[in-house]
């Protein structure tokens, strides 16, 4: 692959991320449903690494935990390092256990959002924020919610998976 071709396929992935970002940063957010909102670049990165594999996966998602971070209040730094591992994680999984498909990548969403979501319920739990119970409500419904978009995501960077171009094998 040249380095033409390289800045292509990773700038194409990354115009793919934006009607996505805007999507959920702009229009769920101000319609919750269940008094949530989905996380949709979570599934972007968890999506590109499903296709692309771990190496890719990890710093398309170490990139995609940049964007979250600076959108998501928390610990500063900590989704970043997170995202990196899910898509690492993620990329793994699709290589070596799953396909690389959208069942793969459904399965590797449910994987990533119930990490994340358990993550933030052991530090709120840690700091005496707040009960149990309704944050496991609300995560379950947060999940719920975001997974109804993965196919809408995955299809998005199959698109562009299939036009893009691919390391050649000598």
């Amino acid at each position: 692959m040249t380095r033409k071709d390289f800045i292509v396929k990773w700038l194409a992935y990354a115009l793919a991320l934006l009607p996505i970002w805007f999507l959920e940063a702009y229009l769920l957010s101000r319609y919750p449903l269940w008094g949530v909102k989905p996380m949709l670049l979570p599934l972007c990165a968890i999506a590109v690494a499903t296709l692309e594999g771990a190496t890719a996966g990890t710093g398309f998602a170490l990139a995609v935990g940049v964007i979250f971070d600076a959108m998501d209040p928390g610990v500063p730094g900590a989704m970043i390092f997170i995202m990196a591992l899910l898509g690492l994680g993620a990329g793994l999984l699709s290589q070596y256990v799953l396909r690389q498909d959208l069942v793969g990548c459904f399965l590797c969403s449910v994987l990533a959002l119930v990490v994340m979501d358990a993550l933030r319920i052991a530090v709120r739990l840690l700091m005496g924020t707040a009960p149990l119970r309704p944050m496991l409500e609300l995560a379950g419904k947060e999940i719920l919610w975001s997974l109804c978009f993965v196919p809408m995501v995955y299809l998005v960077f199959r698109w562009v998976f299939h036009r893009v171009p691919k390391a050649t094998v000598l």
